[in-house]
């Protein structure tokens, strides 16, 4: 499908690293701010250019990605998930797909199992608004999908990268 990106080429410095850490950690920071956590934090002497290049470099690359995403209290999450119908795949699969992933409502879409089940975590601002969408694909994409699932997503406990889980980025020799 369009949209998709080659994987990033990046041989990531432990500073690199660092520097992605402390940005899951709070996106605000300035480049300034990033370069003095650097030395007082790791004892690494780095200018704020330099570090301002490195992540101008990582975000050129596709390193990482930048998504605003409102805090989940603003919103409704929805899981919606369907299979392509094989006898119906030709004439409309596309759509089908490009409708899901071109929706202002979708947050993230992925392909999962060895079944070909797409999957979508959607954002809707309330329920009725999830059940019109919904709704709507069906009537537009129906006879092209079918296993339609949709669940619920509530008590979100945990919307966030742990900083820790970016170490693995970079191992020393």
């Amino acid at each position: 499908m369009s949209g998709e990106r080659d994987a990033p080429d990046w041989e990531f410095k432990e500073r690199d690293v660092l520097i992605l850490r402390e940005l899951s950690r709070d996106p605000q920071l300035s480049s300034r701010d990033l370069a003095r956590i650097l030395e007082t934090e790791h004892d690494i002497e780095v200018s704020h250019v330099t570090v301002s290049e490195s992540i101008r470099g990582m975000r050129e690359e596709g390193v990482f990605r930048e998504a605003i995403i409102p805090n989940e209290e603003y919103f409704i999450f929805g899981m919606f998930e369907f299979k392509i119908n094989p006898e119906k795949f030709e004439e409309g699969w596309r759509d089908a797909m490009e409708y899901i992933r071109d929706s202002p409502n979708t947050l993230m879409y992925f392909l999962s199992d060895g079944e070909y089940q797409w999957k979508s975590v959607m954002m809707f601002p309330d329920r009725q608004t999830e059940s019109k969408w919904i709704h709507d694909f069906y009537k537009e994409h129906g006879h092209v999908v079918h296993n339609i699932r949709n669940s619920v997503v509530h008590n979100v406990l945990k919307f966030r990268t742990d900083p820790e889980i970016l170490e693995t980025l970079h191992e020393e020799d």
